[in-house]
């Protein structure tokens, strides 16, 4: 849900821009997706990072505060998206732009799962409250396609449609997963892009 476009499986996710922190922590998010909360060890993480293991422990004791900062950088790539799609001219455009982002990605997506739908997945079966926060990452998305679908004049039922929006994508995300699929994504993003068309005035 919240890909960043310009990463790839197994690239550095900051290189050696920004502090270490915000290196750890993109690089939880990256390292989590690829291999999944129980199987990432804090020594994955600070290679990712290009952080020495022994300073990992400076900004982050546990590998529960990785997985939190981990969301947290998933809430700061969704609000940088939100305001990208957000300087587009109309709710029509916003939305196809989103869905544009996620056949992006649909390569990552066969290989991996959806970034936050896989964490969302993993963290539900715990009971330490990771999961709810996570889950105001997703609520905001919703609520930003509920707007979008507002825009175009579907005042009765934009929740409805935003929600058929997003479990649509997180289906999709995990059929092309299971399946290792990328063109079920391909697929699926023409589908949602004309039924945003006939939904416009």
């Amino acid at each position: 849900m919240t890909h960043s476009k310009s990463a790839e499986p197994g690239d550095k996710p900051a290189g050696r821009r920004g502090g270490k922190r915000e290196r750890l922590a993109a690089a939880a998010a990256q390292v989590l997706h690829e291999q999944g909360v129980e199987k990432t060890t804090i020594a994955d993480i600070a290679r990712a990072a290009d952080v020495p293991l022994g300073n990992v422990y400076y900004y982050f004791k546990t590998k529960d505060q990785l997985v939190e900062a981990a969301i947290d950088a998933h809430a700061r790539t969704l609000a940088d998206l939100i305001t990208a799609l957000d300087a587009l001219p109309t709710p029509q455009d916003r939305l196809k732009a989103l869905l544009a982002g996620w056949v992006d990605q649909r390569e990552v997506t066969a290989r991996y799962g959806c970034p936050t739908g896989s964490l969302a997945s993993e963290l539900d079966k715990r009971e330490d409250g990771l999961d709810q926060a996570l889950a105001k990452v997703m609520r905001v998305l919703l609520d930003w396609a509920e707007q979008q679908f507002h825009g175009l004049g579907r005042t009765a039922d934009a929740r409805e449609l935003a929600v058929a929006l997003i479990a649509g994508y997180q289906g999709i995300s995990l059929l092309t997963n299971t399946l290792r699929d990328p063109g079920l994504m391909t697929s699926e993003g023409r589908r949602l892009e004309r039924w945003i068309d006939s939904l416009t005035p």
